[in-house]
């Protein structure tokens, strides 16, 4: 039993209301109280952890074995509904969560929901700073989701903040993976993997300050992790890049493609076993 485009949609549709962390406080707290739920019943162990409210969910295996993470956002800029950002990443982590729970014999993969990230990272690094270093086990790695659900279908450009772009990346038809250093390893596999062949996967391998000279490398909730050493891979539909519903009213459920989404969650689902 694999992902469902229809169970996808269903997750976005229910979490697609404006939950920004202070202007709509009361929103964002009932998104992390439905989050809480939606993964203690995957059979995780549940907390909320750290000055803005971040649900962290662990696998109960006695041995505390080694961990990959699986991450995203829940919060919105004000007024956005969020469906692609984050919705969909939220979406893709939740049935990743659900198939995983009735996995025998799986790799411990536990999940994190961040908040505050439309505020500057704040969930994350609040969570790199005070809660990695807590944890009983070791993180091996951290799969971010970042808008995952937007495919325009046809007559739309991608744009990059490149000034050029190669004839090949021109169609917003891809999800793209961005590594640093001790994470490209796990981009390259992701790339080679046969799970979702309908899925046209674009990977980006970056070393040392690349950051530096092009900004967009650092705006999403890998960076802090980046930054603390740990691999993180952040997947991308590229957001305003091919977006134009980005932290608009329009980023709303019926702009998104769960087909595509079903082929994210596949691949994310392979690597993770």
């Amino acid at each position: 039993m694999g992902l469902d485009p229809v169970r996808l949609r269903r997750w976005v549709e229910e979490l697609s209301r404006p939950r920004h962390a202070l202007a709509e406080a009361h929103e964002n707290k009932r998104t992390r109280v439905r989050l809480c739920e939606a993964l203690e019943d995957c059979g995780l162990d549940v907390e909320v952890t750290g000055a803005f409210g971040n649900v962290v969910a662990l696998p109960r295996d006695r041995d505390k074995r080694a961990v990959t993470l699986v991450a995203a956002h829940y919060d919105t800029v004000p007024g956005s509904p969020g469906a692609d950002d984050n919705g969909s990443g939220l979406a893709v982590l939740l049935e990743c969560a659900r198939l995983l729970s009735v996995k025998k014999g799986a790799k411990p993969v536990g999940f994190v929901c961040f908040n505050a990230e439309e505020d500057g990272l704040l969930g994350s690094q609040d969570f790199v700073r005070n809660t990695l270093p807590l944890l009983d086990r070791t993180v091996r790695a951290v799969h971010v989701l970042e808008m995952v659900g937007y495919r325009p279908r046809s007559g739309a450009k991608q744009s990059s903040p490149l000034p050029w772009l190669p004839r090949s990346l021109r169609t917003p038809d891809f999800i793209a993976l961005l590594g640093r250093g001790n994470s490209n390893r796990i981009v390259d596999d992701v790339r080679k993997s046969a799970a979702a062949p309908g899925t046209h996967v674009v990977t980006a391998r970056t070393l040392g300050p690349m950051d530096k000279l092009l900004p967009d490398l650092r705006r999403s909730d890998h960076f802090p992790f980046w930054l603390e050493g740990t691999p993180a891979v952040l997947w991308t539909d590229t957001g305003d890049f091919r977006n134009p519903n980005y932290h608009r009213r329009s980023d709303t459920p019926e702009t998104l493609d769960y087909v595509f989404m079903q082929g994210v969650g596949e691949l994310l689902a392979s690597a993770l076993r």
